[in-house]
């Protein structure tokens, strides 16, 4: 004959369900508690530290440079050439920006909206990230001396073996005379 409980169950004396399913949900918790407790740490130390964070963006004055210059500055341990076109230099990149281009982009995706005047392009060729000169080649923008790649006065890529066009890194003008890139 079954026993049964006081409440008609059949289930045996002294085993409460309710008591069992909060032992259940308690010791989980207290299995989740300590996995994040493990966890948090190991997480957190994959963040970048300070001082990388501190190298993530920089700030540039546009001052120091003149018409038809261009300067090198360092972002990420890579080159960033900050060029201030000429009215000439411009006009050659928009005539050219129906031409059947390998990567293509029109010369107005590749500046801020009203700044034309201002190219900013991370200075590693696409092909093997060699670091390319200005004024070189046929298109009057950049040239890859190590195997050939062109890029036009707009950084996109003309002739040679590089894939893409010169890498346009996240910026915003702070001022009309200051730049932050990253």
């Amino acid at each position: 004959m079954a026993t049964t409980n006081t409440d008609g169950h059949g289930a045996p004396p002294g085993d409460d369900p309710s008591r069992r399913d909060f032992i259940h949900i308690a010791a989980t918790a207290a299995a989740i508690g300590g996995v994040a407790a493990v966890a948090w740490p190991l997480i957190d130390q994959m963040n970048p530290s300070d001082d990388t964070l501190a190298l993530s963006s920089i700030e540039f004055d546009l001052t120091k440079v003149t018409e038809g210059q261009q300067v090198v500055v360092k972002w990420r341990s890579q080159p960033v050439f900050v060029r201030y076109r000429t009215a000439k230099e411009i006009n050659e990149a928009v005539a050219d920006d129906h031409k059947e281009l390998r990567d293509p982009a029109t010369d107005a995706s590749r500046h801020k909206p009203g700044k034309a005047q201002w190219l900013i392009v991370v200075g590693v060729c696409t092909h093997l990230g060699c670091v390319p000169n200005f004024g070189g080649g046929d298109y009057g923008g950049w040239f890859c001396p190590c195997h050939g790649s062109q890029y036009d006065t707009s950084g996109r890529i003309r002739k040679g073996p590089a894939p893409k066009n010169l890498a346009v890194p996240d910026y915003a003008f702070l001022t009309d005379t200051k730049v932050k890139i990253g």
